[in-house]
C-alpha cells in the first residue's frame, strides 16, 4: 500500500458551502431545485432567511458534497441574510435577464458578499447566472452582462431554470473553483505545518 502523502485523500468527501444571492424573484429558489432536484419549481413564496440544499457529485475523482444556501433576496431581510455568507466556498451571483434592477443589483450583492468573507479576496469562486432566457420580454443583452462579468473576471451562464438550460454547467464550473480553492489552502495550511515541525534529528554535516 502507497503510504498517503500530504496531499488530500481522495477518499475523503469534501464539504463545501455554495451560497445563492441576488435580488427577490430572480428565480434562486427555482436554479436550485432544477439543479438538485431536476424539477421546476413553481412556487413563488418567498424565502425568508435561507433554506438549504445538499448534492453530492464528483469533481476531478474528488468527492465533493455541496452544502447550497438558498437565501431570501428582499432588501429589509438583507442584514440577515449576509450572515449566511460566512464560511462560504463559492458565490453564486444571480440576475433575471427580463428585470434590468435586478441586475443593476448586482454590484452591490458582491460588494455586501465580499465583506463578510473574511480575508477578502477579488478572486473569491463564484459565477454569475442570468435567469429565465426562456421568456421574450428580455432587458438585459447577454453582451452587456458578459461585458460586466468579463470586467470583474467572473464566468457568466444565460440559464433557465424552467428549461434546464445551463444549470448543471453554472453549478460545476462553481464547484471546481471552490474545489481548487479548497485546496490550495489546505496544501499552504499542510506547508506550514511541516515548516513549524522541527527536526526530530539534526543532520550529519557532509564529509
Amino acid at each position: 500500500v502507497t503510504p498517503q502523502g500530504p496531499s488530500m485523500d481522495a477518499s475523503k468527501k469534501v464539504d463545501l458551502k455554495i451560497t445563492i444571492i441576488g435580488a427577490l424573484g430572480v428565480g434562486k429558489t427555482s436554479l436550485l431545485h432544477q439543479y438538485v432536484h431536476k424539477t421546476f419549481y413553481e412556487d413563488y413564496r418567498t424565502t425568508l432567511g435561507a433554506s438549504i440544499l445538499t448534492k453530492v457529485l464528483a469533481v476531478d475523482n474528488s468527492p465533493l458534497k455541496l452544502q447550497i444556501w438558498d437565501t431570501g433576496g428582499q432588501e429589509r431581510f438583507r442584514s440577515m441574510v449576509s450572515t449566511f455568507y460566512k464560511g462560504s466556498d463559492g458565490c453564486m451571483l444571480a440576475f433575471d435577464v427580463t428585470d434590468r434592477e435586478s441586475f443593476e443589483a448586482l454590484d452591490n450583492w458582491r460588494d455586501d458578499f465580499l465583506e463578510k468573507v473574511i480575508p477578502r479576496e477579488q478572486d473569491f469562486p463564484m459565477v454569475v447566472l442570468g435567469n429565465k432566457i426562456d421568456l421574450c420580454d428580455r432587458q438585459v443583452p447577454e453582451e452587456t452582462a458578459s461585458a460586466w462579468c468579463k470586467e470583474k473576471d467572473i464566468p457568466y451562464f444565460e440559464v433557465s431554470a424552467k428549461n434546464n438550460i445551463n444549470v448543471a454547467e453554472a453549478f460545476e464550473t462553481l464547484a471546481k473553483q471552490a474545489l481548487s480553492r479548497y485546496k490550495g489552502i489546505l496544501e499552504s495550511y499542510l506547508t506550514d505545518s511541516i515548516k513549524l515541525t522541527p527536526n526530530d534529528k539534526p543532520k550529519k554535516s557532509c564529509c
